[in-house]
């Protein structure tokens, strides 16, 4: 037996999806914590290994897509620590930027990937401590931006005004931010709405469902060879980061560290592990709280 496959079974989606395979040595006891995402999600477990005693380590999410491609694009990641760390890593996806936030609080998760604004909240209400940011060309900075689908004859931000827009989270205010410094406000657009997801306000846009929306960088990227078009872009923003628990053991704490910083594009695993969980992302980068002062600047005025 080469390694355990773990099935989860998605009643919603009717189908199942294979969401990790684990070498033996790093098999887990607990694969997957219980995913009690509004109830429709079962509980995903690997099969016991008796006396695997390595420390257990649940990884979340900010909701970039649907839970089940999530677990797909995550999967590697999390394949890729347990092999190189003396840990146990399991993935639990979470529906929504607040909840990440919770779990990771919480204790629920013990490491997250997190926006700007997800990693800022969970900074003052729990004290997480960051870890790493995935680095594009070496930066750890990304864009967000206005797309738009290709041929629809609008070809500045200003020319949204009266259309209909489409955000991600209600919580995510990096969103309305971004817009508003490109010279948009909510109450231009005759319609907007919250879609969750970078990938369901892109396909919302190439169906004309909504004239534009914001999009992170590279999810534009992905979707340019469909038909999507950029209209703006805001200055470079401090990546998205991976925090941790503010309880975690120091030895775990660097042992996730030190195997994030070593992942680079130095052989074919490896690139292939960073492109599941970011075509854009090359590798991993220290960052400090600091970092994120300019974007607790620029949502400063959005805050209750």
């Amino acid at each position: 037996m080469r390694g355990v496959a773990v099935i989860a079974y998605f009643p919603s989606l009717t189908h199942y999806s294979v969401t990790r395979m684990m070498n033996p040595q790093k098999c887990v006891q607990t694969l997957l914590a219980l995913c009690l995402l509004g109830g429709p999600f079962a509980s995903v477990q690997a099969a016991a290994v008796p006396g695997n005693h390595a420390a257990e380590v649940t990884m979340g999410s900010v909701a970039m897509d649907i839970p089940v491609e999530m677990i797909r694009r995550m999967g590697a990641l999390t394949d890729y620590l347990a092999l190189n760390t003396k840990l146990n890593v399991s993935f639990r996806p979470s529906p929504n930027l607040e909840s990440t936030v919770d779990d990771l609080g919480t204790g629920k998760t013990q490491i997250a990937y997190l926006t700007p604004v997800a990693y800022i909240e969970a900074r003052k209400k729990y004290g997480v401590i960051p870890l790493v940011a995935p680095t594009t060309q070496g930066r750890p900075y990304f864009s967000l931006v206005i797309g738009v689908k290709t041929g629809s004859g609008i070809h500045t931000p200003a020319e949204l005004k009266g259309k209909r827009f489409a955000y991600g989270d209600e919580k995510a205010l990096l969103q309305k931010a971004a817009v508003e410094s490109m010279g948009l406000k909510s109450s231009d657009f005759s319609k907007f709405a919250y879609l969750k997801h970078y990938d369901n306000i892109a396909k919302a846009v190439l169906a004309g469902d909504f004239d534009g929306g914001i999009l992170k960088d590279s999810v534009a990227d992905d979707f340019k060879s469909k038909g999507i078009a950029v209209i703006g872009r805001t200055a470079l923003l401090p990546s998205y980061i991976f925090a941790v628990h503010p309880n975690m053991p120091a030895a775990v704490r660097d042992q996730l560290h030190d195997a994030l910083l070593a992942l680079k594009k130095t052989s074919p695993d490896r690139i292939a592990t960073l492109e599941s969980f970011d075509k854009s992302c090359d590798g991993f980068m220290a960052v400090d709280d600091a970092a994120y002062d300019s974007v607790r600047t620029l949502i400063q005025p959005y805050q209750k």
